[in-house]
């Protein structure tokens, strides 16, 4: 099962799980007849899922999943998935924007056509929706999603979009003046002898499996500073005075639309204490020095913006906003 955010295409990228994904020649492929799936969040972060038939001959029987369906005809994928909504609970909801595109399998238990899956905003009440196929419809957050039997790959869309930050457009589009949370995201660049250093991600990580990345965490209740002094500690094992640590560069990007932005800072440390060592294998395999000028192919995309920048001087980043 492999995912593609929407507007862009990874073949090195795993699927969710730990099987390695195909490569893709080209993200659209195979979509003439693709299925169309909704990701409808409230404004409490509650996903809403539709509770499919159990004894029938469909794909997911019995299972929490998300609602949608095929197209149809001539249909544009914008078009099926406001058709299907329609006739499976009655809703137009305006603002629909493409999250991504996902794997899912038939009754035959055999990978379907590629699925599109589309991100919007409504906080009405479920239990008031008109059932036109399945079970019924509810809202449950991440928690209560645990105890329930899920589809696997519906699951595993609610997982991607946690992790890209579980933003969503507002109905018809972002006001004016209305400000956006931004998660942010402090990077250690370490130099020596001309080589940087880089993790290579777990082939099960949520973000960039089997990738090269800088040693990196997002802030929590702490400055920009202390998240990379805490996380270099936490992952390699490396001590680094506050004092030692020098602002180089910043990345403001987008993954997809409809995800939350995020800011990455990186940060130069002048010295150190220790070797890098592997104190989090569920996330990283290996911590490698690379030339600065020829990094691995597998290197995360701002990663590498971020190290020609430094080499250049160049301050700012800003990637995915167009």
């Amino acid at each position: 099962m492999s995912w593609h955010p929407a507007g862009r295409r990874d073949p090195r990228r795993a699927p969710w799980g730990s099987a390695r994904s195909r490569p893709d020649s080209h993200r659209t492929e195979g979509l003439a007849h693709a299925r169309g799936h909704a990701l409808i969040v409230n404004r409490r972060g509650q996903y809403l899922l539709h509770l499919r038939d159990a004894n029938k001959p469909i794909s997911d029987p019995g299972t929490w999943s998300l609602p949608g369906g095929a197209r149809e005809g001539d249909e544009t994928p914008e078009e099926a998935i406001a058709r299907e909504l329609l006739e499976e609970t009655g809703l137009t909801i305006d603002g629909l924007t493409r999250f991504g595109v996902v794997e899912r399998p038939g009754p035959d238990g055999r990978p379907r056509p590629h699925v599109q899956i589309f991100l919007g905003q409504w906080d009405g009440d479920p239990s008031r929706l008109e059932v036109g196929e399945g079970i019924m419809f509810a809202f449950f957050d991440v928690a209560t999603m645990a105890h329930l039997t899920m589809a696997p790959w519906a699951a595993r869309v609610i997982e991607r979009h946690q992790a890209a930050g579980a933003a969503v457009p507002p109905p018809g589009g972002a006001p004016a003046g209305r400000g956006v949370p931004n998660v942010v995201g402090a990077h250690l660049y370490l130099e020596r002898d001309g080589q940087v250093l880089l993790g290579l991600r777990h082939p099960d990580s949520a973000f960039a499996p089997l990738q090269y990345h800088f040693l990196a965490g997002h802030c929590e209740q702490e400055s920009a500073v202390a998240c990379l002094v805490r996380e270099a500690r936490e992952e390699a094992g490396l001590v680094i005075e506050p004092g030692d640590v020098e602002f180089v560069h910043a990345v403001h990007m987008l993954w997809a639309p409809g995800t939350r932005p995020r800011l990455q800072l990186v940060f130069r440390a002048r010295q150190w204490k220790g070797e890098p060592q592997l104190l989090e294998p569920d996330k990283c395999v290996s911590w490698d020095w690379w030339p600065v000028d020829r990094l691995p192919e597998r290197t995360v995309a701002y990663t590498r913006a971020a190290v020609d920048a430094v080499r250049r001087g160049r301050p700012y980043t800003e990637m995915g906003w167009s």
